[in-house]
């Protein structure tokens, strides 16, 4: 029971805090469940974000719930994805109640504007672990040439260009997960 409240208590803070959406999540939820509680490895995270984001809904919810799901079964998922939400749900009727009685959200909105760059500074710093984990299988710097993952690389780059193409979000994950598929069976090379 103390670990199903432990994970509800996690999200909840994760989900107070993560203006921006769910990728803004990432870096806190990443703080959570890797560097403070060790319920995942990195690697784990990675996999189940990765999840999170082929799956439909919201990524922030759906990796509450993998996570959930992964640390303490169903009572855990319902945990994670209740902590998750319930402060967005909690300030967004307090806002309506203050929009409604006093429709002056001027204030409101310059926070929200002033916290722009933070929230571009956080999915930024995700965006580089993820990469790092991806193309040479590392946490943090120094990374080398020689370890470098080509095939993800090349995947990477066909990628980027698909997403820039405006291919789409999910033609572009299934193909990329195809393309991984065949070129890991036909260079026969298993991946890190």
């Amino acid at each position: 029971m103390e670990l199903i409240l432990q994970l509800f208590l996690s999200f909840a803070k994760v989900g107070l805090f993560c203006i921006g959406g769910g990728y803004a999540s990432l870096p806190l939820i990443q703080e959570e469940v890797v560097n403070r509680f060790a319920w995942l490895s990195m690697n784990e995270f990675v996999d189940i974000f990765t999840i999170s984001q082929m799956t439909p809904g919201p990524i922030g919810i759906n990796a509450a719930t993998f996570v959930g799901s992964k640390v303490a079964g169903i009572p855990g998922s319902v945990a994670a994805t209740a902590g998750f939400v319930f402060p967005s749900v909690v300030i967004v009727l307090l806002l309506g109640y203050l929009y409604y009685h006093y429709g002056n959200v001027g204030p409101i909105r310059g926070v929200l504007n002033a916290l722009r760059p933070a929230v571009v500074a956080l999915i930024g710093n995700a965006g580089i672990g993820i990469l790092l984990l991806a193309l040479w299988n590392r946490e943090e710097p120094p990374v080398s040439l020689a370890q470098t993952d080509w095939i993800g690389v090349f995947i990477f780059v066909v990628s980027l260009a698909a997403i820039r193409c405006k291919f789409g979000t999910i033609k572009t994950l299934a193909a990329s997960g195809l393309l991984g598929l065949v070129l890991f069976l036909a260079l026969g090379i298993t991946p890190p």
